[in-house]
């Protein structure tokens, strides 16, 4: 079973941008496994919103097109998410997976980003 951590959250302002990280720790090979960011705010359910498949195409929910960036480094079994042009509905607990991962799955812990002035 995979194991995910993430990192890189914190406190921004509004525009501002974080740049988040998820490190696997895998016996298969990373770079077969499309992957995707997920969040999950109070009171809300998690939601997908950027995923990358094995060969780099990426899609993105709506409410962060134009906005945030998934990217991957299969040499560090690694996935990143850009996020610029912060707001505050973007507050949220963040978290890597793979794209079918459902809550029964394994999560790794998560990263809180906050965005307030």
């Amino acid at each position: 079973q995979v194991q995910f951590v993430e990192s890189g959250g914190g406190l921004v302002q509004p525009g501002g941008s974080l740049r988040l990280s998820c490190a696997a720790a895998s016996g298969r090979a990373f770079s077969f496994y499309a992957m995707a960011w997920f969040r999950q705010a109070p009171g809300q359910q998690r939601e997908l919103v950027a995923r990358i498949s094995s060969s780099g195409s990426t899609n993105y929910a709506d409410s962060v097109k134009g906005r945030f960036t998934i990217s991957r480094d299969n040499a560090k079994n690694t996935v990143y998410l850009q996020m610029n042009s912060l707001k505050p509905e973007d507050t949220a607990v963040y978290y890597c997976n793979l794209p079918l991962a459902t809550p029964s799955s394994a999560w790794g812990q998560g990263t809180q980003v906050t965005v307030s002035s």
